[in-house]
């Protein structure tokens, strides 16, 4: 039988979009386009995942460009990837602020040990997605642009579909991201991958519209993760 990590691996090594996407949007697979990413990719997920126990879900939106657009790893830009997770990226350097918020959540939570014995991370769409802008390719979410959104939608099932399969547990998703949960639960309507949603607030509103308040929002996502 495999491991977590075994299957984590496999995954993210087969990941490939070749559906039809609008004109102004471009994936980024970070696996093909830095070797580097697989490498650090693989020593995260057999350091926190080499085993075969059962995991709650919580799902992002897609990664951006500075976190697991780089690293490989959902919330999880090179610098906590090396400060916290100790494995070191030689080939970029990135801050990312939903990683940020997510850290000190996990250190508050008991450390990354504990809390990845415990959860397991990934988004609807597990790959970046950029817009053209004029000022150059942005940071974009699957539900940005509604041709998109249906351009993704059959990926971003098989996907779940595929996270669920690593041995997830499914009474209960927690979505991150209010806007995000809005698709997820049209989504589970229609497929029935979940018993319940819980949402919380993404991390990067957190970081960007209520840092003030950022201890309490610590302290709700630890109060819902532990119940």
């Amino acid at each position: 039988m495999k491991t977590f990590a075994e299957q984590i691996v496999e995954f993210n090594v087969n990941l490939i979009y070749d559906g039809n996407l609008p004109d102004e949007f471009q994936v980024l697979n970070p696996y093909l386009h830095n070797p580097e990413t697989m490498k650090v990719m693989q020593e995260f997920y057999h350091k926190y995942y080499n085993d075969s126990k059962q995991r709650k879900f919580i799902i992002g939106i897609n990664p951006s460009r500075h976190g697991a657009g780089v690293t490989g790893v959902p919330f999880t830009d090179t610098k906590r990837l090396e400060r916290v997770c100790g494995i070191t990226m030689e080939s970029a350097y990135t801050h990312e602020i939903s990683s940020v918020f997510m850290y000190d959540m996990i250190a508050e939570y008991g450390g990354a040990d504990i809390f990845y014995e415990n959860f397991y991370i990934n988004s609807p769409f597990p790959l970046a997605i950029v817009r053209k802008s004029k000022k150059g390719w942005l940071n974009a979410n699957y539900y940005d642009d509604k041709n998109l959104f249906e351009c993704v939608k059959e990926f971003m099932i098989t996907s779940l579909k595929k996270h669920i399969s690593l041995n997830l547990n499914t009474s209960e998703v927690f979505v991150l991201g209010k806007r995000n949960a809005e698709f997820i639960a049209k989504l589970n309507k229609e497929e029935k991958l979940f018993d319940k949603m819980t949402v919380l607030e993404h991390p990067r509103y957190i970081q960007q519209y209520k840092s003030k308040e950022k201890q309490l929002y610590i302290d709700k996502y630890i109060l819902t993760l532990k119940e």
